[in-house]
Formats: structure tokens, sequence, C-alpha cells
């Protein structure tokens, strides 16, 4: 072990003992219960950068005290309804564990205080000139950090608070006394956070639109019992016609086949598509439980025909600035990773040839007879670049913020170190159009409200980039996955279905799809009215099948959670920073003969 290697290895175990001592946990790193989670301390990755170590610091306490003060069946109870508010929730309940260490320790304070202030720099933006350039979480966590830990903000943070400053204020400011009074009693500062969060009434979508539609039809079905009966009976016939349908359709062991119209026939000639396609024909049903109601409003659509030219030029400038904290890392770990994954290549040349790259040791026999014709060679093609790779992206509100930001570097490493190896490359994003079930739910209320309809929301499907692209011209797309309004509702199931079936129509003899999510698949809507493991059960039997019945090799990326209870080949980590190690230990058996798995 060299000097660097033993510093780190000191500075994790202190970091280590640190977590145990503060967590009052003194078990940490023994045999524990499986749904037990391990704490394990992030890398360094220059040892003469002080923030990284500060960094560290901060996280490490900052986990000791969630495990010490934050009760998870607390933290569920009171969280709430609207989806969009969990994050904001999360991120209260993350300050108010953080305040009771700080209160504690000084040496907790000052680890958090040093951490913050490096933390803020890196929210940082330019050019803001209206509310929707800026992040909402990112504006909610500088206001948080600067009313409770009383951080002095920088004039770029208080360019980005300035527009949310207000909205905050207003349902916040009057409760900051009570909120701080009752850090030690979680479950009063979840529910009251809760309660604040749920009326700021900042986000898009609110519950009140779709309550108050639902009332009106509850009203129209108790004055017109004989009419609910005949829409009852109407659908009831349809859902028959619909089953038989999908009886008589050829299918393959237990996959929802994602089938869509002609179309989407031709789907591999991307220039050929339409810039935004919505599919007709969606799902052959072989799985009985797994219903959909209606695949009328669903949507597969370019990322670049989502929003203006200008739009996504400036989100992507916006993830150019989030990734310059990281460029030191990305280069190291591009440049790594592609030696580790050339390394494993017998490269061999074919040379005298009349067309290719130029043979620069054949040049001294020209200079030496003039009449001697240039020589060309040409890299011979190896069975390990026959090899697909698809990115398959959550895009779900919960992904808001940090998550999200690290799934776009992923992606981006990824495109890039792996185009350099000759590794084809397809970045794909799933969501939905809108929450609360969107034009689905209304047709779904339209038509008596059937009992357990099955999948009731309007599903987008998003390619940032297409195997045949390269990088270089796909990469401005890849600035959509910041933009707030776009990251909605998560059914992963149907969503891997479409990538495995884009996959399967690719002539690569080697195919890997790789997953990057937060966790469960959610959408509301679905659901309220069928039961609570209905998108969960899908899932884990569409994973099951590609991993047991189908030679495409599936892996998955948690962000901030383990996803390991639905797939077999999964990985978690919670920072940019763990990049690195992960992706050379998962990747670089990328060009092996043997299988992923």
């Amino acid at each position: 072990m060299n000097k660097e290697d033993s510093i780190k290895e000191k500075f994790k175990q202190a970091l280590q003992s640190t977590y145990k001592v503060i967590s009052e946990d003194y078990k940490v790193g023994k045999n524990k219960k499986k749904d037990e989670k391990i704490y394990s301390v992030g890398e360094i990755d220059n040892i003469l950068d002080k923030n990284q170590f500060k960094k560290l610091r901060a996280e490490t306490d900052s986990e000791a005290l969630k495990r010490r003060f934050s009760n998870r069946k607390l933290l569920n109870k009171n969280s709430p309804k609207n989806p969009s508010c969990r994050t904001l929730y999360h991120l209260a309940e993350k300050v108010r564990y953080e305040l009771l260490g700080s209160e504690m320790l000084k040496g907790i304070s000052k680890n958090f205080k040093d951490n913050y202030k490096y933390r803020l720099q890196s929210l940082e933006q330019t050019k803001i000139k209206k509310k929707e350039d800026t992040n909402i979480i990112d504006a909610f966590e500088i206001y948080m950090t600067n009313k409770f830990f009383d951080v002095k903000l920088s004039p770029g943070n208080k360019e980005i608070l300035q527009f949310w400053e207000n909205d905050f204020n207003k349902s916040i400011d009057k409760h900051l006394s009570f909120l701080k009074a009752n850090l030690e009693n979680q479950e009063i500062y979840n529910n009251k956070f809760s309660e604040i969060l749920e009326s700021m009434d900042i986000f898009e979508n609110d519950d009140t639109t779709e309550k108050e539609n639902d009332e009106k039809d509850d009203t129209q079905d108790q004055n017109n019992p004989n009419n609910n009966e005949d829409k009852e009976n109407e659908q009831s016939s349809k859902s028959s016609e619909d089953e038989n349908i999908s009886q008589g359709m050829d299918s393959e062991d237990d996959v929802n086949e994602f089938r869509l119209d002609d179309q989407l026939a031709n789907e591999n000639n991307e220039d050929m598509e339409s810039e935004n396609v919505i599919q007709k024909k969606n799902l052959s049903i072989s799985d009985k439980e797994y219903k959909v109601f209606t695949t009328e409003f669903d949507e597969v659509a370019k990322a670049e025909s989502l929003e203006t030219a200008e739009e996504i030029l400036k989100l992507r400038k916006n993830l150019d600035q989030q990734l310059t904290s990281f460029q030191d890392l990305i280069t190291k770990l591009a440049n790594k990773l592609q030696r580790q994954l050339m390394a494993k290549q017998n490269r061999s040349w074919e040379f005298d040839l009349e067309e290719g790259l130029l043979d620069s040791s054949k040049l001294p026999r020209i200079i030496i007879d003039p009449y001697n014709s240039l020589s060309f060679k040409k890299e011979k093609d190896l069975d390990f670049k026959d090899t697909i790779v698809t990115l398959l992206i959550d895009n779900s509100g919960s992904m808001r913020g940090r998550p999200i930001t690290i799934a776009a570097i992923c992606a981006d490493i990824l495109s890039r170190t792996l185009e350099r190896c000759s590794v084809k490359v397809e970045i794909l994003g799933f969501t939905t159009k809108n929450w609360k079930g969107g034009k689905s739910r209304q047709e779904w209320n339209r038509l008596g409200k059937n009992k357990n309809p099955g999948r009731l929301n309007d599903l987008r499907h998003i390619i940032y980039k297409g195997a045949d692209s390269h990088w270089r011209q796909s990469k401005k797309n890849l600035g959509l996955m910041l933009k707030e309004g776009l990251l909605k509702e998560n059914i992963d199931g149907e969503a891997i279905t479409w990538a495995f079936n884009r996959l399967k129509k690719r002539k690569e003899e080697r195919k890997i799809l790789m997953v990057i999510s937060d966790g469960a698949p959610v959408d509301d809507s679905t659901l309220s009215v069928n039961s609570g493991d209905f998108l969960e059960k899908n899932l884990k039997k569409i994973v099951k099948f590609i991993e047991n019945k189908s030679e495409v090799e599936i892996l998955a990326i948690g962000i901030g959670h383990d996803v390991s209870r639905y797939y077999q080949k999964a990985i978690k980590i919670s920072d940019v920073q763990e990049l690195g190690d992960v992706m050379i230990d998962q990747l670089s058996g990328l060009f092996e003969n043997k299988r992923l798995h």
C-alpha cells in the first residue's frame, strides 16, 4: 500500500469510528439482518482537495445522525400526499436531525457549515432571468440552510432564492420558532412540515382540480344510478373484448411486449420517425394480473421535440455548470475506464490497404522513393465491439435535484467513454405526461370508474440519444432531464419492456440494458385504484423474464436507494464521487466472454 492509499484508508477508518459513536451503533460493519443497511464511507479521489475531506466528514455525520434521530416509520407516516412535495419534505427532515447533531457537538456543527458553504457554491447558476431558470429543490435547500444553519449566502445563491423566497416565507417563516422548538419531537415536526408543504401551492399540479372532478362525477353517479350501471356494463364489455384480443395474440412467456403501430415498425431508422410518435397499439398483455386502462394518450417522443432548441441549450449549459466541479473526476474516470476496456481487446491490423488510416511506419519509404504509393491500415473488426448498451433513466419527480443530476452525469460519462471503445450507446428516459392520471383518468371518470382499471396514467417515453447517433450530436438533449416540469411519475415495468423491445430489434450480438433509478415504481393515480403492489409485481415479473429467459443482460444503478430486490445485478451510489469504482467494476466485464450475471 502506497502513502496515498494509506492516508485514505486511515481516514475511512476514522470516519467509520465516528459513525459508530455518533449513531450509537457499535455493531457497524458486523453481520446484520438482511433489511439493515451497513454504512459505507465514500471514496476520496484527490487527497490534496480539502473540500473532499470536509464533504465526507459532513456526509458521515449526517448519516450517523439520521440513524440515531430519524425514525423511518414516522417519516413515512407523515409524508405529504402530493408527490411533488416529498423531496422538500425529506430535505426538511435532513435539516432537523442535522440541527440536533450540531447542537450536540461543535465539531459536527463546523463540519456541516463548512460543507454547506461548498455545497451551495455548486448550486450557483449564471444568466438567471426568470423563475423557470431555477430549480425549486435547490432554492429550498438554500432557504433552509440559511434559516436553520445561519449560513451566509453568496450573491449567486441569493439570485436563485429571490424567485422563491416570498413563497417560502409566506408559508414557513411564521412557523420557524415552532419547528425549532420541536426538533426533538420528530412526529410533531414532520407533521407540521407536511401541512406547510401541502398548503404552499407552488407546484403545477395540485389535488383540488382532481377532487372537484371526482366530486362532480360522484354527484352525477348518485343522481343517475341507471346511467352508472350502463357505463359499467359498457366498460366491462369493452374489457372482455380486449382480453379476447390479447389472448389471441402470440406471446413469449410472461413478458409484456410493447407492440407499437406501423409508425414504430422501422424505429431503428430514427431519421424517418416523426418527432412525436403516439402509440395506438401498446401492450399485448400476457400477464393477466397486469392491466392497462387505455393506451390512447401514451407517447414516445424524441427529447428535442419536447422543448425549444433555445431552452434545451440553456438546460445543457446548466448541466455543464454542475459538471464543472466534477470535471477532474470525469476526465480521470473516462480515461481510466477506457484503459480498462481497451486493455481487454487484442488489437490487430490489416496493412497495405488502398484506404483507411495512413500507415505512418511506411512514410520513410516514400521519402526515399516518391514513386512509392501511400500505404493505409485498418483495424480488424473484433467480437467485443459487437455490443450495444441501453441506458434507461428514471425521470420521475422523486429524482428531482441531486439524483437526476447524478443520472445525467452517469449518462454523459458512459456515453462518451463507451463510444470511445466502439460500443453503441442508447439513452432513454421514462415518466408520465401528467400528474394524477392525466387524460387516462379523465376518461376513466367519464366511463363510470370501473374497479381495478389497471395502469391509469399517460406514459411518456423519451429518446435522448439513439444508438446510431454520436454523443456530440445528442449531448444537448441530456440537459432536458433537469427541467423540473418534465419529471412526474414512474411506471418502470412498461418502460423496461419498451427499452427491451428496442434492444431486441438491434443487430448487435451483445445487448446490455442498464436501468438508473431511485427505487420503486410509483404512480399515485394507478395505485389509488389498484392493489398497493400492482406496479412492483409487474416490474419484478418483467425483470425476472429478461434475466432468466432472454439474451439481454440487465443491471441497475440505484441512486440513493438499494434496488437489489428488483434486480439480481444491482449497485447503489449516493454521489458522483462513487461512480468511478462502480463503473470500472461493472463495465470492465463488458468485453469478457462471460455474461454480466
